[in-house]
């Protein structure tokens, strides 16, 4: 079961001296309260609400990634690096973005062009590494796979921009009523 919400300010309880969680949940609970309320013990995981972005997004963007792949020439994983590159989000740790040096061959380059497992981004720097080679620095894109709603209207708004630059129609690139689904769900306008 699943429920969002908001909580309330703790109270605390008489007999133990312990804080009492307050849950406000938006939807219905008295069906998931009829299954528990005789329960000793519950397990209760609480964190940030996020809005997830929804599969029709996911799919409409990979539509028109195999569209403006063609019309560059492109394949579809290079396209889909290179929005990554222009509109997506770099991958955090412990507040950090992540960075690491590869090979600055061609063959290198078009294997990150093209890669579908990571996403990296090229940075200006290069450096010559002990070996005597030449070692370009990328940063570690997160996949648009992770991304909530607002990041991947981000993603789609940039998509669509590219598409029209490419020359690709606004026919094409969304009917009336997919046009009227990114406005509503998105805020994207395709115009």
């Amino acid at each position: 079961m699943r429920f969002t919400g908001n909580l309330r300010k703790p109270l605390i309880d008489c007999d133990t001296m312990r804080p009492l969680i307050i849950f406000s949940p938006n939807e219905d609970f008295s069906q998931a309260y009829e299954e528990l309320k005789d329960c000793k013990k519950l397990s209760l995981e609480i964190k940030k609400y996020r809005h997830k972005r929804s599969l029709d997004a996911n799919a409409y963007y990979w539509v028109l990634i195999g569209k403006l792949a063609k019309v560059l020439g492109l394949s579809n994983p290079e396209v889909h690096n290179k929005m990554l590159c222009l509109y997506g989000q770099p991958e955090i740790f412990e507040g950090k973005a992540v960075y690491m040096t590869i090979p600055d061959t061609d063959a290198a380059a078009e294997k990150v062009a093209n890669a579908t497992d990571y996403h990296l981004q090229p940075t200006s720097q290069v450096r010559e590494g002990n070996d005597g080679i030449m070692y370009r620095t990328y940063k570690l894109l997160r996949g648009s796979h992770t991304f909530n709603s607002e990041e991947m209207a981000r993603l789609i708004d940039g998509l669509i921009g590219c598409c029209k630059d490419a020359g690709i129609s606004d026919a094409e690139i969304a009917t009336p009523d997919e046009k009227r689904l990114l406005k509503e769900r998105y805020g994207v306008d395709i115009g």
